[in-house]
Order: C-alpha cells, then structure tokens, then sequence
C-alpha cells in the first residue's frame, strides 16, 4: 500500500507541473521578442544534450563521436531525413572504428 500511495505521489508532483502552463499559458500573451527567445530553447537544450555524448561514444577516442557529430550535422544540412542522417553518422563511426582506429 506503500508503494501504491508514493506512486501516485511521484505522478501528481510529475503532472501537475505539466499540467499548468498547458492550462493557463494560452491565455497569457507574450513580447515578439520572448517568445522568439522561448522557440530556440529546445534546439539549445537539444545540443547541449547531445553535444557531451558524442565526445563520450569511446571513452579512449573522443574523435570518433566528434566525426560522426560532423557527418550528421553535415548531413542534417542537406534536409535529408533523420533517419538516414543518423545511419550516415552511424556508418563513419563504424567505417572509423573498424579501419583507422
């Protein structure tokens, strides 16, 4: 019973945080200016997310996240989908690993 009641703690504290700016900030009407800075705060969350796990791929060769970082982002450029984007970084991490390193 414990573990039921913590449970549905852990989902209240979760949800309601979610829950009320859904609920109250369409109403509110922002400056131009902040919601252009509140639109580009998911691509810097998003890079500084994964900017330190592609130094990280191999521990002992940083490089090897770093050319496959530079191969997606190059290949993100070119407006291709993720999902090749994300196999072109995947093939030059592996293509590196298996012939240069």
């Amino acid at each position: 019973m414990k573990i039921l009641v913590v449970i549905i703690g852990m989902a209240i504290v979760t949800y309601l945080p979610r829950l009320l700016p859904a609920l109250f900030l369409d109403r509110v009407k922002f400056p131009a200016w902040f919601e252009k800075w509140l639109k580009s705060i998911p691509y810097a969350v998003l890079g500084a997310l994964i900017f330190p796990g592609v130094l990280l791929v191999e521990k002992d060769q940083p490089l090897l996240g770093l050319a496959g970082g530079i191969t997606a982002f190059f290949l993100a450029l070119l407006n291709i989908h993720i999902t090749l984007v994300m196999a072109g970084a995947i093939v030059v991490v592996i293509l590196l690993q298996f012939y240069i390193f």
